[in-house]
């Protein structure tokens, strides 16, 4: 059987070595071979034949390689032939080197320098060194505690609401389970944890729709499906710069304006910040004409404007825009065709007797350029809770809308969230009593923080909003300028140990004023407050 099957193979071979060219050559080493291993010895030969052609070729590499380390390893004494692997030699490591750092530099491909980052990283890494950054970061390192570390910083420069996280903590503890899970009957576990839209369930549109025209006593109402729900406020006007401007294109801001802008308008959406000044001599209030030479301005440096972004209630003065200043806004920006971006995250924090008004109020009775009108709301100041990342965008650009849903992909807010603030938002009777309660007491903390002040000769601007006092503290200051001011502020948070916001973060023009947030405090610490502010106050006058 064996030969008749060999001599199948063997017969048409001439012909095949004619045709194949250099397949014939090979044909020659393998059919003999072939011919051993099946006529004489079978599957012993078989066997034996490819073992040995494979040691003797490991034989003859060893005998050849040029490797000093293989040669002084093979005199040692104390190696052990047996246990070595073939490849043992190439892992050796180094002496003094782990076996890790000596691979890396025996290997070709080693790298010829550290890995680089995106150019911008470096811009981004250096923006965290503004004063305002600085001091947030110092209180994070030694707290004030009245008990536990009273000689700590004081926080005063972190618009955060304390004074009424007492309502939100009860309601909480009594209505927290039942309102993510729906007592297990309802809603149950698929409402939480699959996926939900990412711009907000319509539910939680139409609740905090609600809640914005309670905070605005019903003054206007709101479309829940012109909104688009964020994580947060950042967000909110991040989107709104990126679909609202091109890459160079730029922004109006009045200023003193929330240090944060600079980050968000421009980080990651390349838009520029056109300053607006404002004064202390018109109580930092903004006027048309201001606008129309900034936008000039802006024209002659070859910068297109693209829209105005205000603050009402303002960040860090505390004024509100009055009906006649939104009027003009909604002019100048029918005039130069641009957009509003109105930041109104502390329309419900007002106190006093002015007059809040909403542009959406203003628009929804001109009932004109309603498109180029955007509005920014949030739950992190109205409502206490920043922590629970909630920012609105409400606008009536379709295509703005259309964007905003798509982006809101990157910073949507959590499924348990939104079910927890639906019932909360809901509950109309927990709300009208929040906010009366919650404008009760910033009036309260805001002229007892003022009053302090007064006594130490330091003057405040009228505020009706936020929670802020607008402090000239420019008579302490040693040189009237941006240097004088920053070394009060160095005073204020390494010798008095508080933590304030000097005006420059702001793009204040006028050097020596500073922000005071005044609801991270109780009344018993407004005392503390001023004893600290006055030992510096002394040593100034001293050294004036």
């Amino acid at each position: 059987m064996t030969q008749t099957r060999y001599s199948r193979t063997r017969s048409p071979e001439p012909e095949k070595e004619k045709t194949r060219g250099g397949g014939g050559a090979a044909m020659r080493v393998i059919v003999p071979l072939q011919g051993v291993v099946q006529g004489r010895g079978g599957l012993v030969l078989g066997s034996i034949i490819p073992c040995a052609l494979f040691y003797f070729l490991q034989f003859y590499l060893k005998r050849h390689r040029n490797d000093p380390n293989d040669q002084n390893e093979s005199n040692s004494p104390t190696e052990n032939p047996t246990t070595r692997s073939s490849s043992s030699s190439q892992l050796s490591e180094l002496p003094g080197l782990t076996r890790n750092l000596s691979r890396a530099l025996l290997s070709p491909r080693s790298p010829s320098g550290p890995v680089s980052v995106s150019g911008r990283v470096g811009g981004i890494v250096k923006g965290a060194d503004s004063p305002y950054y600085a001091g947030l970061r110092r209180v994070k390192e030694d707290p004030y505690d009245e008990l536990g570390n009273p000689n700590g910083v004081i926080q005063l420069g972190l618009a955060e609401n304390k004074l009424s996280l007492d309502l939100v903590k009860d309601w909480l503890a009594e209505n927290a389970e039942e309102a993510i899970l729906g007592n297990g009957k309802e809603l149950g576990i698929s409402g939480i944890a699959t996926y939900q839209p990412f711009d907000g369930l319509m539910e939680f549109k139409v609740a905090v729709a609600g809640f914005m025209s309670q905070v605005m006593e019903k003054a206007v109402s709101f479309n829940p499906s012109q909104l688009v729900l964020t994580a947060g406020a950042t967000p909110a006007i991040e989107i709104l710069s990126f679909c609202l401007a091109d890459v160079g294109n730029a922004f109006l801001v009045p200023t003193p304006y929330y240090p944060g802008f600079d980050r968000y308008v421009k980080w990651r959406t390349g838009v520029e910040i056109i300053h607006v000044p404002c004064r202390s001599a018109d109580n930092f209030n903004l006027s048309i004409a201001a606008l129309d030479r900034a936008f000039n301005q802006a024209k002659k440096r070859g910068l297109k404007v693209r829209g105005i972004i205000i603050s009402n209630p303002s960040n860090p003065v505390g004024n509100l825009l009055s009906r006649e200043t939104l009027y003009g806004l909604l002019d100048f920006a029918r005039e130069k065709n641009i957009h509003i971006v109105s930041n109104e995250i502390l329309a419900g924090s007002t106190h006093g007797n002015e007059e809040f008004v909403s542009m959406a109020e203003i628009i929804d009775m001109e009932d004109v350029d309603q498109k180029r009108v955007h509005i920014v709301y949030g739950l992190s100041k109205d409502l206490s809770l920043p922590g629970f990342r909630v920012g609105v965008i409400y606008s009536f650009n379709e295509e703005v809308l259309a964007a905003a849903k798509k982006l809101s992909r990157f910073s949507s807010i959590s499924a348990p969230t939104q079910r927890l603030l639906i019932s909360m938002l809901s509950n109309t009777k927990f709300v009208q009593t929040f906010i009366t309660t919650n404008r009760e007491r910033l009036q309260r903390m805001y002229a007892q923080f003022v009053a302090g002040l007064k006594k130490l000769g330091i003057d405040c601007t009228q505020s009706s909003g936020g929670f802020y006092c607008w402090a000239n503290m420019s008579g302490l200051i040693l040189s009237y300028s941006e240097k004088g001011e920053l070394e009060l502020w160095d005073k204020l948070l390494n010798i008095a140990k508080i933590n304030v916001t000097p005006g420059s973060c702001c793009h204040c023009i006028e050097p020596g004023w500073f922000r005071f947030c005044f609801a991270t405090l109780t009344e018993k610490d407004i005392p503390v407050v001023m004893e600290r502010i006055q030992k510096v106050s002394e040593t100034c006058k001293l050294n004036s």
